[in-house]
Order: C-alpha cells, then structure tokens, then sequence
C-alpha cells in the first residue's frame, strides 16, 4: 500500500519585542533606562505588564491547521531581549508557560545588554546546535548584537538551519551607518555560505530587525547572495503596510528570508496587525503599533513593531 503524504503547518514568527528588559540594573551593562529610579521608572508591574503583553501577541500568530485546530508558532525570533532572565519568565512564568517552548539566545557585547533568542517547541523542532557569531566592529562602530545560529530537526526529518539578526540602528543617519549593518551581512553570508559548502541544498531561515528595507544594500546583499525575501510586501489584514511605523510612514525593517532549499514549503508570510496591537494614530491618521512607550510616556501597549508570521508546509 502507498504511503499516504501529510502536510501540517509549520509557523515562524519575527518580532522585535521593543525593549524587554527587567527591573535590576546589571553594572556590566547601560541598562539604567529600565530602572524604577529612571524617568521611565519601570517598575515590576510595568515589567510583568510587558512579559503578559508580549506572550500575549505571541499566541496571537497562531494559525489553523487544515483540520481546524489552531496551533501555536513553532518558531519565534525575538530582538531586544534582555537578557537570560527575562527569557526564563517570558517562557515559564507568562502565558506561554503552558506551551512548554525552550530557547536559545545571544549574550552579545552591546552596550544596553541588547540580545537576540529564539523561542523553539521541542515538539516540532529538535535543537542540534547554536551558537552567537560576534561581529568585529570596524572603525566608529559601537559594538553590536551578536548573530544568534541554531540549526534543528522538524518531524519531516529535515534539518532547518536559523539565524536571528538585529542590525545597528540608524542612530547617526542611514548612510553613515550601511558600513555598520554591511558589517553585520557580510559576517552573516560567511556563515551561510559555510553550511552551504557542507549540505547539499541546505533549509534556512533569517529574520530579524535589520533597520533596513528591502530596497536597501544590507538586505540586497542577502538577496544577491541567493536569499529570498519572503517578507516583502507582506501586509497586515487591519491596515498595516509595514511592521513599523515611522512619523506617519510604515516602513518594513523586519524581514524573514529563506534559501532555495525553502522556497518550496513556503505558504505566505503575513503582518499581524490583529486590533489589539493597534491604536489610532492621532497624528498622521490611520493606525499604528500600539507601544510600550512614546518617548518617556508610559503607554502600557505591545511593541513599536509588528510580527511576521511566515507559514511552510511540513510532511509528517
């Protein structure tokens, strides 16, 4: 008799959570800004607020299986950890305590503590290995988040290779800076080329919050190099065009990219821009993320940014 093909869903998410950080101050690190003792006073409310939130929108990207069930990302990116805390109560003491998710993160040399992890279920992915590739900062450049790798089993039998990258920012202008997060991608293709050389054909996914568009050189150069944006021009349902808004423009600096060897499991990738993670943009009009902070006023919200939720077909 024939075996008969499954195909279930396989879910990714890329959120840049904005600033979770917890309430003590590390002397290793400028993490003042999120103390009680700052103008943002932060608080442990403010913080317990914020791990509820962001699990909260992380459940959220769920989707439904074509038996009707809805299940949870197997996969969740996340920029602007803080730190191995933070990860710990986000995963065991929020609302996802209950989907029993593991993870891997960075413990990079930026100067806020700034990190970047990967939420994993080790019921749809067996984590193999990870490790954090240090960028050597040239000349000017602070030092900045370390590139998170992780590679792991699906049920299919195929092993998926991740990286989780957050780019310098624009803090000194956009072009000043594409040195900086060219130093990051270059850093990045070293290590996809490597597995390259050592896998036939290899399943890889990058995502991240590279302060760039797709337009830009730094994703470009991914692009150029055999990556695929599958993020670009993905849109909200609740009118979102991007996964950041900016002075009443969106913007998509948050991307998930895959190489050849993914391109045919891909399904769609989307914004999720349920209406809780809105609110009215006063200002410009429309809608905007529904943030933490505005400025140094405490808004209580979700992120400054959006999720992708990218979606695969997977064979059991």
């Amino acid at each position: 008799m024939l075996n008969t093909l499954i195909l279930g869903i396989f879910t990714f998410v890329q959120l840049n959570c904005e600033n979770l950080f917890d309430c003590v101050h590390d002397s290793l690190k400028q993490d003042t800004e999120y103390t009680a003792e700052s103008p943002r006073h932060w608080n442990t409310r403010k913080y317990w607020q914020k791990l509820r939130n962001i699990s909260k929108e992380i459940l959220s990207c769920s989707l439904e299986n074509e038996d009707g069930i809805t299940v949870i990302p197997d996969l969740v990116a996340l920029c602007e950890i803080e730190n191995d805390t933070v990860m710990h109560y986000l995963s065991q003491r929020s609302l996802l305590r209950n989907a029993r998710y593991r993870y891997v993160m960075t413990e990079s040399p930026d100067l806020r503590g700034i990190d970047v992890a990967l939420l994993y279920s080790p019921m749809t992915f067996k984590l193999l290995n990870s490790y954090s590739l240090r960028i050597s900062p040239p000349k000017g450049m602070r030092p900045t988040r370390d590139i998170l790798y992780a590679s792991g089993r699906v049920v299919s039998g195929d092993t998926l290779h991740i990286f989780v990258v957050h780019a310098p920012s624009r803090f000194s202008g956009k072009h000043a800076t594409v040195p900086y997060r060219m130093t990051v991608m270059q850093r990045l293709m070293q290590s996809v080329d490597s597995i390259r050389s050592l896998h036939y054909n290899p399943k890889i996914i990058i995502s991240g919050d590279f302060n760039d568009e797709t337009r830009d050189e730094s994703v470009q150069h991914l692009i150029a190099n055999g990556m695929t944006d599958v993020s670009y021009e993905a849109k909200g349902s609740n009118g979102a065009k991007g996964t950041y808004k900016y002075m009443g423009q969106w913007s998509s600096i948050d991307h998930i990219l895959i190489s050849e060897g993914m391109k045919p499991l891909f399904r769609r990738c989307i914004i999720n821009d349920q209406s809780f993670l809105l609110e009215d943009d006063t200002k410009f009009n429309g809608k905007k993320p529904f943030r933490t902070y505005q400025g140094y006023k405490y808004l209580g919200g979700f992120s400054d940014h959006l999720p992708l939720v990218a979606s695969f077909d997977i064979e059991y």
